[in-house]
């Protein structure tokens, strides 16, 4: 099971929405990391060059994979162990710049991204490695939980030491960790000198270049039914990341639970069914997308815009779709009839 999110995107040959052919100077692998599938795709570069990029992306984003994995042993548990404790403790210096920009992200959502909810997941049941089948926890749990107010304004950050001020703060990283694996990768493929490819780590997506003359192309999943609901194509450098509520949740007594958790209520999102968002940096996108799931219809806007965040598409319960006007210039509706469409800018 993936251990951070496993959301998304679709697409033919592997990722992308066209048609590939043998002559196609296109080099395709899937590895597994993170505990999911990751898909490459290089356009124009040496087949031995290809191999040897898809072998160090493994290297990547298995690093990531031991690093902030939020239950197996990993740096991250060492660091949820100590922070339970108020003395500050030494990390080694490369977790310190994911742990400043999840910090910096979850106060510009205004706390609706908050990594800092790690007992309060772990109590739904979503830390863990089965997918949960209910029953929920008892509300006093989740109340008790929630009136502590864990939260990364809790976590304090002095060169390459740590403390906590709240014993509730316990990290988990699964709602950026695979942007941040992407960008990872998107970095160490241009230190290699490929200029054109997809890294899609279970739908976090970061696109560089283009497939020959023509761009690459993305389809967005159709979080109503299986199939793509749109497609677009990407320009240059972008990431595009879909949080949704249709693939890790459980069902008990008729009613859904989705993983992605309201930090205020200490309760599963309802404010939509699929949140997409376009960004330059995947790191961002994917704290994003977990923000405005949270944010609900009449927030999502606000935060989108303190998150500087211009390409969003969210798509409601009842199958109505809102799109933030840079986006709706881009997108193409791939199932007829067309969905009902509300263009609306971040306030």
């Amino acid at each position: 099971m993936n251990v951070f999110k496993p959301y998304l995107l679709i697409a033919c040959c592997a990722l992308l929405l066209g048609s590939c052919t043998k002559s196609e100077p296109l080099y395709q692998e899937q590895i597994f990391a993170l505990g999911a599938l990751v898909d490459i795709s290089i356009w124009g570069a040496k087949p031995a060059l290809a191999r040897q990029a898809a072998a160090a992306l493994t290297e990547d984003f298995n690093r990531v994979h031991t690093t902030w994995h939020a239950w197996q042993p990993s740096a991250l548990t060492r660091i949820n162990e100590q922070l339970a404790r108020p003395a500050a403790f030494p990390v080694a210096p490369e977790l310190i710049p994911l742990l400043i920009s999840a910090r910096e992200l979850s106060h510009a959502s205004n706390g609706l991204f908050n990594p800092g909810i790690g007992r309060l997941l772990a109590l739904w049941g979503f830390q863990s490695d089965e997918r949960p089948n209910g029953p929920p926890p008892a509300a006093k749990a989740v109340a008790a939980l929630t009136a502590q107010h864990p939260s990364m304004d809790d976590l304090h950050i002095e060169g390459n030491t740590l403390r906590s001020t709240n014993p509730a703060l316990q990290l988990d990283m699964g709602a950026i960790g695979q942007g941040y694996a992407v960008d990872i990768a998107i970095e160490h493929l241009r230190r290699l000198g490929i200029q054109n490819a997809i890294v899609n780590a279970s739908g976090d997506i970061r696109v560089i270049g283009n497939r020959g003359v023509r761009p690459w192309r993305i389809g967005i999943r159709d979080p109503q039914g299986p199939g793509i609901i749109a497609s677009i194509e990407m320009q240059g450098d972008e990431s595009i990341v879909t949080s949704g509520d249709y693939e890790r949740y459980f069902e008990y007594q008729g009613k859904r639970y989705a993983h992605i958790l309201d930090p205020r209520s200490g309760y599963p999102a309802t404010g939509a069914r699929s949140i997409t968002v376009l960004h330059g940096n995947a790191t961002v996108a994917d704290a994003a997308s977990t923000a405005l799931m949270v944010a609900g219809e009449t927030e999502w806007r606000q935060v989108a815009r303190a998150m500087g965040i211009q390409q969003v598409m969210r798509i409601d319960h009842d199958g109505g779709v809102q799109i933030t006007p840079v986006l709706a210039k881009r997108l193409r509706f791939e199932i007829n009839p067309v969905p009902r469409v509300e263009i609306v800018a971040p306030l």
